[in-house]
């Protein structure tokens, strides 16, 4: 099975990506994680990207806040997907980094997610290597089925309090 490389801009950015490394651990999928910038470590951001699909890697998430150039820059430096996170700072709440992540031009895609969804980024992660992989596949469509179950008994207990 492929890897996913988890890329930080700074390591302010850790509490979002303890939640995308554990859920990627819950899929059994191996990943690595480093803090590369790409303002202050540009270099080592784009020799790690270019070098990814080579060192087993099949997608890489890239969090980044305020400007966000760090999924683009890695993107700009791989043909792998590219899941960027606009991570939420002081300033606007995220709303820049959102902006600085899903605005990219036409032939370097990244795919965006909410600001902080780092949970999301490793289930969209999980869903793109899932493509070659059936026991992926599975574990997909069981946690699925888990979390409508879950939302199906919030709906039976909340209809029982509000019926009696």
């Amino acid at each position: 099975m492929k890897k996913v490389a988890i890329i930080m801009g700074s390591d302010s950015d850790m509490p979002i990506l303890r939640k995308t490394k554990r859920t990627l651990d819950e899929f059994g999928v191996v990943c690595e994680t480093h803090v590369y910038s790409a303002h202050r470590t540009p270099d080592e951001a784009s020799s790690f990207a270019r070098s990814a699909a080579a060192n087993g890697f099949g997608v890489i998430i890239a969090a980044a806040g305020m400007a966000a150039h760090l999924a683009g820059a890695i993107a700009a430096n791989t043909i792998l997907p590219v899941i960027g996170i606009p991570c939420s700072s002081n300033n606007s709440e995220g709303i820049d980094a959102l902006l600085s992540t899903v605005q990219m031009p036409s032939g370097i895609p990244v795919a965006t997610v909410a600001i902080n969804g780092g949970v999301n980024a490793a289930l969209l992660a999980v869903q793109i290597l899932a493509l070659g992989d059936e026991t992926l596949a599975r574990k997909l469509a069981e946690k699925r089925e888990s979390d409508r179950a879950k939302v199906l008994a919030k709906d039976a207990e909340v209809e029982q309090k509000i019926n009696e």
